[in-house]
């Protein structure tokens, strides 16, 4: 990896810390790749003058946090990073917020036309159950790979005039908001760790029975009603959920 920083031993920061974001900063600053390899316990150690202790505690949270991979008698390698891009985390699509992170993505449609409302579908839409909805599956590829399959019910009214929409690489919030007027003011999201069904895992070329990140969303426009509901499984092992906790003020009284 180059020529080494050193652990500052002054700092009152953990040296394991320390070694993790040198580690971090090395595979960014020369670019290497996933699947690059990267030193081992016993080089790390005489190169950052550390023990084995805190080379280990470093690799395995790096390696819990899916930015190097081990496998046994062959090595560490640089690993897949995961993304919490497009998992709830505004009321945008998952193509507007993947695009901000600068991340490469492809959206494809798998198939799009009008079916019979589920009941569960058309409980969310506040229709009757069998009431005709348009629904829209597309799968999400994030720099060349599979990450996302999603599924978009909408009312006729507000889906069907979608049918005639070029939908591959673009955002159904967007073309729904500025070319029908469609406005998404709030959504009730839920999302649960769930195995991967055959048609899902076929989709994003994982096995059947692979852990994913099941996102359900129902969007509401200003006067409140369902405009627009979708699942979204996104692969294991490749997303992550990133919450922020905030501490709230106490008044006592």
């Amino acid at each position: 990896m180059g020529d080494a920083l050193v652990i500052d031993r002054n700092s009152p920061v953990p040296f394991y810390w320390q070694l993790k974001q040198l580690m971090v900063a090395e595979i960014a600053d020369r670019g290497l790749e996933p699947g690059d390899r990267l030193p081992g316990e016993h080089e790390l150690c005489q190169r950052y003058d550390v023990s084995r202790t805190v080379v280990r505690q470093a690799l395995l949270e790096l390696e819990h946090e899916s930015v190097i991979r081990r496998e046994r008698g062959r090595g560490t390698f640089v690993g897949e990073l995961r993304s919490s891009r497009g998992i709830g985390g505004a009321l945008v699509g998952s193509f507007e917020d993947i695009q901000s992170a600068g991340d490469q993505q492809r959206s494809k449609v798998v198939r799009k036309g009008i079916v019979e409302a589920s009941p569960r579908v058309a409980s969310d839409l506040r229709l009757a159950a069998g009431a005709p909805v348009v629904e829209i599956e597309r799968v999400r590829e994030v720099d060349g790979v599979p990450w996302a399959l999603t599924r978009t019910q909408l009312p006729l009214d507000i889906g069907e005039p979608l049918l005639g929409v070029e939908l591959e690489d673009v955002s159904l919030f967007a073309v729904l908001e500025s070319r029908f007027g469609i406005r998404f003011e709030r959504a009730s999201r839920s999302i649960e760790a769930v195995t991967a069904p055959t048609d899902v895992a076929s989709a994003l070329g994982i096995s059947s029975g692979a852990p994913t990140l099941l996102m359900r969303s129902v969007s509401f426009d200003g006067e409140g009603r369902p405009v627009e509901r979708f699942t979204g499984y996104h692969r294991g092992d490749r997303s992550r959920l990133d919450v922020q906790v905030h501490h709230a003020p106490v008044t006592l009284t």
